[in-house]
Parts: C-alpha cells; structure tokens; sequence
C-alpha cells in the first residue's frame, strides 16, 4: 500500500508537470483566425505570452497593446490593465477585432488547445467571446 506523503507527492508532481505543459503551450505569438464564429485573418490581429515574465504584447488589429497577465486559476487568465497606443482602425473589421480582443482580455479568458477549421491552435474562451489563434512561425 501506499502512504497519504507518496500520494501527495504524486499529485503536486503532477499538477506542476501540467502546469508546465500548459505555459509552454501558450509561449509565442499567435494570429486570430477567428472571432466568434467570424473569419478575421485579414485584421492581423497578434498576440505574444511571455509566460515566464507573465506579460502579453501584440497588435490589436489597430494598436500595439501590451499588458501583464495575472493568473486566477490554473487555466484562467486576465489582463486587468491594457495598455495600447491610440491610432485610428483602419476599417469596421480592424475595429470590431480591437474592441471585442479587449473585451475578451479584460473579462478574463480560458485556454485550450483545439483543432478548429483543419488548424491546430488555442481557443481563448470569455464570458462573451471565442477567439481561435493558429501559432506563428518564429524566423
């Protein structure tokens, strides 16, 4: 049989690898390809983790943005203070990907891995929005 310490030492070990297994995922920049069932690849709209310094920095579609995470659970993430320059949108689109990627940021959002579309990527889930980013290619 085995003591309640082995046990503990299994599941903490476990919970740490997943853990881990999860920032790795996550590290990089990735492109939106799709907002809330909407194709949107043509606003180019990027976001980088750093998951190591728990910061994110990309382009809204109109603005470079840039922010600190703060983690509320082992999945769930949050962005409280956004900050982002202040350029005009170019379009509807640019500016309906903008608000609603700030929206998402701010309400906190879940992340999955997903195959959507024929595309492996992550699905950033908020209260109100579902946006699928595909993996950049780092040069």
């Amino acid at each position: 049989m085995f003591d309640n310490k082995w046990l503990v030492t299994l599941l903490l070990s476990s919970f740490l690898w997943a853990e881990s297994m999860e920032l790795k995922i996550l590290n990089g920049p990735w492109h939106l390809r799709v907002m809330d069932g909407m194709e949107v690849r043509k606003a180019r709209a990027i976001l980088d983790f750093d998951m190591k310094k728990m910061q994110i920095s990309g382009f809204d579609a109109c603005n470079r943005i840039s922010g600190t995470l703060i983690k509320h659970s082992d999945i769930n993430l949050t962005v409280p203070i956004l900050i982002s320059t202040k350029m005009a949108c170019r379009g509807k689109i640019h500016n309906w990907v903008s608000y609603r990627l700030h929206q998402t940021l701010k309400e906190g959002f879940k992340v999955q891995e997903q195959n959507r579309y024929g595309v492996d990527g992550i699905m950033l889930k908020s209260l109100h929005h579902e946006l699928f980013f595909k993996k950049m290619q780092k040069e």
